[in-house]
Parts: structure tokens; C-alpha cells; sequence
């Protein structure tokens, strides 16, 4: 009996090669996806390209300009992409694994359903993405630019928001297990029913003590908390 065929045909697998646009484009408009592995892509002009579904592993990206790209689907793992530009790309239903993308641009990118896991985004800019449904899984996000994400409701594990921006950030009900808020601009976030025991609150300055009501934390975050407004607890 014949065996169905590999998703993933061997003449779809890139391994070890450097590519620039034309390379890339030539692929993409074969209308399948590929699977690109150790591969070099740094600094290339990859904008508006149509690469659904591809999948890239221990590639260089760094620099890439993916700006208005379609890149629905795609799957990241142990990628380099410090300084990549995905301003307004499609990355719906992605998935980002152990990829470092520090200082990387995701302005107005569709991140719907996106999954992104034990991955560095320090620096990252996500301000204006569009993220129904988008997951943080142990990743770094100090210093990056997240304002006005919803994360209502969801279980935050080992997330690092170390001086991030938090601006105007939903936390509703939300539970902190390993992560880290300290010296986050918190400005107009709501935490309504969150957990944050769970959560480093280190140089957090109750400015709005409003913001925090309903929110669950320890006898030591209030002591911790009321020392930044210079009181002590004996």
C-alpha cells in the first residue's frame, strides 16, 4: 500500500544558503511553503512577499525588512533576528520558539493567535499590533513597547516586563507565576481580579493605588510596596 506522501517535500527544504530577495521571491512564487534551515537572510528586502506557512530554523534574519509581508502561519525556531522590521506583516496563527528578536519593529502587525515561546523581544515594539488571542510563553520582553495589550484573563508564565511599557495594558484577572513587573510603566493599566503574587513588583510606585484594587498580592509585595512610599512595616 502506498504511504502518504511527506508534507514537506525534500525540493522544499533550503539548508545552509544565503538568500537575498530575488532568491526568496523565486521560491515564494512556487505557492508552497518551505522550510528554510540554517540559512542566511540578514539585511535582505523581504517586504510583501507571500511566504505563508513557511519554516524557518536557526536562520539569520537580523535586519530583515518583512514590512506588509504575508506571514500567516509560520513557524520560528532558533532564529536571530535582532533589529528585523515587521511593521504591518501578517504573522496570524505563528509560532515563535527560542528566536531572539531584540530591538525587532512588530508596529501594526496582525499577531492573532500567535504563539510566542521562550524567546528574547527585549526592546521589541509592538505598539499598535493587533493581538486577539496572542500568548507569551517564558519570554523577555524588558524595554519593550507594549501598550495597550489585553491580557485578560491569562495565565502569564515567566514573563520579563522589566521596564517595559505597559501602558493602558488589560491585566484583568489575569495570574503572574515567575514574572517580573519591576520599574514597568504601569500608567492607566487595570489589574481588577489579577494574581500577582506570582510577580516581581519591584520599584513599582503606587501613584494610582486605584489601579491595584481588586488585585491579589502577598503580605511581602505590600511591604514592599508601602517602602516605596517611604513606610515602614514593623
Amino acid at each position: 500500500m502506498a504511504t502518504a506522501p511527506d508534507p514537506i517535500l525534500p525540493a522544499n527544504i533550503i539548508e545552509n544558503s544565503e538568500l537575498d530577495r530575488n532568491a526568496v521571491e523565486r521560491l515564494s512564487k512556487t505557492g508552497l511553503p518551505h522550510r528554510l534551515t540554517a540559512c542566511v537572510l540578514e539585511e535582505a528586502d523581504l517586504s510583501r512577499l507571500m511566504l505563508e506557512g513557511w519554516i524557518l530554523e536557526d536562520c539569520n534574519v537580523k535586519q530583515v525588512h518583512f514590512t506588509g509581508a504575508k506571514l500567516s502561519g509560520t513557524v520560528w525556531k532558533s532564529c536571530k533576528g535582532g533589529l528585523a522590521d515587521f511593521t504591518g506583516c501578517d504573522l496570524s496563527e505563528s509560532r515563535i520558539e527560542g528566536c531572539d528578536f531584540n530591538n525587532s519593529n512588530f508596529r501594526g502587525a496582525t499577531l492573532t493567535g500567535a504563539e510566542i515561546v521562550r524567546s528574547k523581544l527585549t526592546g521589541a515594539n509592538l505598539s499598535e499590533a493587533k493581538t486577539l488571542n496572542l500568548t507569551f510563553t517564558e519570554t523577555r520582553l524588558a524595554d519593550a513597547r507594549l501598550p495597550g495589550l489585553s491580557f485578560r484573563k491569562a495565565r502569564l508564565n515567566g514573563l520579563d516586563f522589566q521596564m517595559a511599557d505597559l501602558k493602558k495594558c488589560d491585566f484583568r484577572d489575569a495570574i503572574f507565576q515567575d514574572c517580573s513587573l519591576r520599574d514597568a510603566n504601569l500608567v492607566d493599566c487595570r489589574f481588577d481580579g489579577a494574581d500577582l503574587r506570582g510577580a516581581d513588583l519591584g520599584g513599582i510606585r503606587l501613584l494610582n493605588a486605584k489601579q491595584f484594587k481588586g488585585a491579589t498580592i502577598s503580605r511581602d509585595q505590600a511591604g514592599q510596596l508601602l517602602a516605596e512610599l517611604g513606610l515602614k512595616v514593623r
